[in-house]
């Protein structure tokens, strides 16, 4: 495996979620990039996710349909912005594929854009994950924050692992 550059991080505009998870690079890889596996827990149970494009390649699309346990549906649509095989994933709703920047009027979950990338490096016998969302002001961070960044994110990725265990 190659070593990967860190994004640097800004304690005022981001948020990161680091932890192990007893579970092979390569089965987090696939957990994330292949769309039947990834609507099983992408996001807190008990929302869904209905729908699911992966076009794995920087400016294909990443997009996903999340319904609510009253049975609203949240789509969000963004695009990959790196693609590292079995090692990092990054991607934004600030841009549609093909890196078409987003219309002022269609924005992420509750109005929130954010850049993610995922980084996955072996450790023993599972991956040392880190989740690294990026925002463009101290706002939009504080908001992610309050919405439950990492009950959220921790809770998906707790899910993540319970999937991918047996596999």
């Amino acid at each position: 495996m190659s070593e990967l550059r860190m994004y640097p991080v800004n304690p005022e505009f981001d948020l990161v979620l680091e932890r192990f998870i007893d579970v092979k690079p390569d089965l987090v890889w696939a957990a994330y990039t292949t769309p039947e596996l990834l609507m099983q827990w992408f996001c807190p149970r008990p929302w869904s996710v209905t729908a699911c494009t992966i076009d794995l390649w920087p400016g294909g699309q990443f997009a996903s349909t999340f319904r609510s346990p009253e049975g609203d549906e949240f789509p969000n649509v963004g695009c990959f912005l790196e693609v590292v095989p079995k090692q990092r994933l990054v991607w934004t709703d600030a841009l549609h594929p093909g890196f078409r920047p987003a219309s002022a009027a269609i924005t992420g979950a509750d109005g929130l854009l954010f850049t993610a990338a995922i980084t996955l490096v072996p450790e023993g016998s599972g991956t040392r994950y880190t989740a690294h969302a990026m925002h463009g002001d101290a706002a939009s961070q504080k908001k992610h924050d309050t919405m439950g960044f990492y009950d959220g994110w921790g809770t998906t990725l707790d899910q993540l692992a319970e999937l991918m265990k047996g596999k």
